[in-house]
């Protein structure tokens, strides 16, 4: 059955019409582990903590039809967010399946639930494709991390991603990024606490802006066709995560797919059951993150 969206799905406030983008391949596929979370942030943009159930822990038994789905669509990487995906105790054995069809990539806080379960990845060094990791690093001053995370998390962090370059797995950082920012002085500064603990200096990092928690009214303009066309060339529409991929996500016992990793709070970006299907939907831009994809190029991607 087909879902009857807003208005607000198709106009703006003004009554223009909405920006929008239209899917045209699945390069990656997301996979949201579960909004549980070792770690309580107040800025978290899924809203995770521990013991969190507004997205449920997934199984195996959950996703292997999705990843043989995603398989027959053509998909080049598997990809792993939460809340803290190593709190799903089907983890390892969903990477090992995986990482037999496509790189897999895990967002991780780095801490106590990785830290506990290290010895698990020796697993997947057999894998036929490559599992990586990145770790959340909000800023490269411990006091202004833990400030967000809790006392001891900087080192924490750090410590379970040296623990994973020492395994001999490849790891990237995610990091906070402000408006006005000095991006050159604020990643040399990661750049010298990494190569203090014997972390590679070229690190690739992901910034984000600030997404806001779940059901937030934003703050950003609203994004009409107009604004798509007039600020953004076909090419750079492409680039946009929903152009490209999906996230499936465990809700109230079912599986859903999601228009991208950023707008589960809202049900108008559920896209059913159907991988195939939710590929061949039109996605509007009027979630309040859509802007900072739109003004930055936001992507949680790194393919």
């Amino acid at each position: 059955m087909e879902l009857i969206r807003s208005r607000d799905w198709y106009s703006t406030s003004d009554g223009s019409d909405r920006g929008y983008i239209r899917p045209h391949i699945l390069k990656e596929l997301w996979f949201h582990t579960g909004t549980a979370c070792n770690l309580s942030c107040d800025f978290c943009l899924e809203g995770s903590g521990p013991g969190d159930k507004r997205l449920e822990l997934v199984k195996l038994d959950d996703v292997t039809p999705y990843i043989h789905s995603a398989i027959e669509l053509g998909v080049q990487q598997f990809s792993f967010t939460g809340g803290e995906p190593f709190l799903a105790k089907d983890l390892i054995k969903i990477l090992k399946l995986a990482s037999q069809y496509a790189p897999c990539l895990v967002l991780t806080n780095g801490t106590d639930a990785l830290q506990k379960r290290l010895h698990q990845l020796d697993e997947l060094k057999g894998s036929k494709f490559p599992v990586s990791f990145r770790v959340s690093v909000d800023s490269p001053i411990e006091e202004v991390h833990d400030a967000g995370r809790g006392e001891g998390m900087f080192e924490s962090a750090l410590t379970g991603m040296k623990a994973l370059h020492d395994r001999g797995f490849h790891v990237s950082l995610a990091r906070h990024m402000a408006d006005g920012e000095n991006t050159a002085v604020i990643e040399q500064q990661y750049r010298d606490e990494l190569a203090n603990r014997g972390i590679p200096e070229d690190t690739h990092f992901v910034a984000f802006p600030d997404f806001l928690p779940p059901n937030s009214d934003g703050s950003g303009p609203d994004i009409s066709t107009n604004c798509m066309t007039q600020f953004h060339t076909e090419e750079s529409r492409r680039s946009f995560m929903c152009a490209f991929s999906k996230m499936v996500v465990k809700q109230k016992g079912r599986m859903r797919v999601y228009a991208c990793t950023l707008v589960d709070d809202d049900p108008e970006y559920d896209l059913g059951d159907d991988l195939g299907q939710a590929l061949e939907q039109q996605i509007s831009m009027k979630h309040h993150r859509c802007f900072s994809c739109f003004k930055y190029g936001s992507s949680c991607s790194e393919t």
